[in-house]
């Protein structure tokens, strides 16, 4: 994939609506807006800049999808992305949350020849150190579905296979508090209506709330831990 030659901001509202699910499905505007922190307003305005230039089409009634054109690009946003958030852990050494913040930053000033020397230079990562997928092409996937820890159950013994947070503050709290991806949790309890979930784990325990445990995928551990 090569560089979008896009704005910045261009760049965030495609790669926000791609891990909406926007290759999928139409995304409602204020979810949109919701997840990137502005406005209604400055929403609708960029949306109608990306259905102009054929990076976005509206779906009347149900939001704004990507074209085939805005996926490429969007993906290509994911990747570089990703690919400095490996290299800044494990490289480096630096805090995941720490490395999103500026990951994020990084993507936007990298050309090409740079991401693909970087991406060789680490051997072509499967996933980011929130354990979501690297795309190298418009078919890869760049978001884990399935399962939440939102709906997991008292007893069961679970491998965290990715965070779709991209919060620096929520993703350094469960850094802190013993958690990543990869870790094999048991679940200890679950609130009524799935408002807290206290798990434990071999640095300890911690109680996660519904939004948080939302954003956390899962997969069974196969005869326990």
């Amino acid at each position: 994939m090569r560089g979008t030659g896009q704005s910045e901001a261009v760049e965030m509202y495609l790669k926000s609506l791609a891990l909406l699910g926007g290759a999928e499905q139409a995304v409602p505007a204020s979810l949109l807006a919701d997840r990137l922190g502005v406005s209604a307003v400055a929403t609708n305005e960029m949306l109608r800049r990306l259905v102009r230039d054929d990076l976005v089409q509206h779906e009347p009634y149900r939001g704004y999808g990507l074209t085939d054109a805005g996926r490429e690009a969007a993906w290509d946003v994911v990747r570089r992305e990703r690919i400095w958030e490996r290299f800044l852990v494990d490289h480096l050494h630096i805090e995941p949350a720490v490395a999103v913040a500026s990951a994020c930053q990084l993507e936007h000033a990298t050309t090409p020849e740079v991401i693909d020397a970087l991406d060789a230079f680490l051997g072509l990562p499967a996933t980011c150190p929130q354990g979501q997928p690297i795309p190298r092409g418009p078919g890869d996937p760049v978001r884990w579905g399935g399962r939440t820890l939102a709906g997991a159950e008292p007893g069961e013994d679970l491998r965290l296979v990715a965070f779709d947070e991209d919060d620096p503050e929520i993703l350094g709290w469960l850094h802190h508090g013993g958690l990543a991806a990869g870790s094999v949790v048991h679940v200890v309890d679950v609130a009524p209506h799935h408002s807290t979930t206290t798990l434990s784990f071999g640095a300890g325990s911690l109680v996660i709330g519904r939004t948080i445990a939302g954003a956390v995928h899962i997969a069974a551990v196969e005869g326990g831990r």
